[in-house]
């Protein structure tokens, strides 16, 4: 169902593995709403925005809009892609939240990014029989063990994914179907820039959580500047994933500081809510938490690095 197709020898269809993903996709959101309904929990496909301390106003797609008031508010929105706002960037590339919704095949493919989505993106391309590069502007996955990550870029190059190591690009251009890519060395703003031709670009350069479009200055929220997740103050009923305003929480990626994985934010969640209405007083453990790095030479680690 992923376009697979073994015989004399392997073949693998595009088209159908998007399909599949995508179905798998529906069927999931399909079984949420359903677990949703079953526990009888209101459910709005709306934008949700807050009005004041204890009002969120949410607009769906049609422009309807509706008020709601809360005694107490859970924020899990998550993020998005970061764009590196250069000349060309959303025009002519995607980022790797489209890459399972593309229609044809990526063919020669160019992964700007050195965290574990980038390399995981880059691999996964090549696998399939496509020409891939990763185009990184210093070291690969930042904040893990360097030796495991060298190893891992080691395992890209042994299975076909050519690595490109200190270089930025500085601007997009279409060039027919495809897209030319400048770029120049890392180290100096006044190097010269060269480029490259790629049918597909695919920036994994970071996310951004989506907190900006809540409106949390309506309710005393603080952000972290840079990151602009929500800063857990480790203490009250919330512990890690409370607010500064009381009676808000957040969960996953928006969440400053925290691992951004999923089984992580739903083992946070449910923690939460046995504290806010089971009278449970167990916290949350973000230390020691395994993760994995699912690259052609797979890498999971846990606790401290070398």
């Amino acid at each position: 169902s992923f376009g697979w197709e073994v015989g004399e020898g392997v073949k693998h269809d595009w088209g159908k593995m998007v399909y599949g993903v995508q179905d798998h996709i529906a069927s999931l959101n399909f079984g949420y709403r359903s677990e949703l309904r079953s526990k009888n929990v209101t459910y709005f496909n709306a934008l949700a925005t807050f009005v004041d301390e204890h009002t969120i106003e949410c607009c769906d797609a049609k422009g309807s809009k509706t008020k709601h008031t809360a005694a107490a508010f859970v924020i899990a929105v998550g993020g998005r892609p970061k764009y590196p706002d250069l000349a060309g960037d959303r025009e002519c590339c995607i980022t790797s939240d489209d890459l399972f919704s593309m229609t044809k095949p990526p063919g020669k493919t160019l992964v700007i990014g050195a965290s574990y989505v980038a390399l995981e993106c880059a691999g996964f391309i090549s696998g399939l029989g496509y020409e891939a590069t990763v185009m990184m502007r210093s070291i690969p996955l930042r904040g893990f063990d360097l030796e495991s990550a060298e190893k891992v870029c080691e395992g890209l190059q042994l299975h076909g994914t050519r690595v490109l190591r200190r270089v930025v690009p500085t601007r997009f251009e279409k060039k027919g179907d495809g897209v030319e890519v400048w770029f120049r060395d890392a180290s100096s703003a006044e190097a010269q820039e060269q480029s490259e031709e790629y049918d597909t670009v695919i920036l994994a350069i970071g996310r951004n959580a989506l907190s900006k479009q809540l409106n949390l200055d309506h309710v005393g929220v603080d952000v972290d500047p840079s990151s602009l997740k929500i800063v857990g103050q480790g203490r009250g009923v919330g512990g890690h994933e409370q607010s500064s305003a009381e009676h808000v929480f957040a969960l996953g990626d928006v969440l400053h500081g925290r691992p951004e994985l999923t089984p992580v934010a739903i083992q946070a969640g449910i923690l939460l809510a046995r504290r806010l209405f089971g009278g449970s007083t167990e916290q949350m453990d973000y230390n020691l938490v395994p993760t994995t790095v699912f690259t052609p030479l797979e890498y999971a680690c846990v606790g401290m690095s070398e």
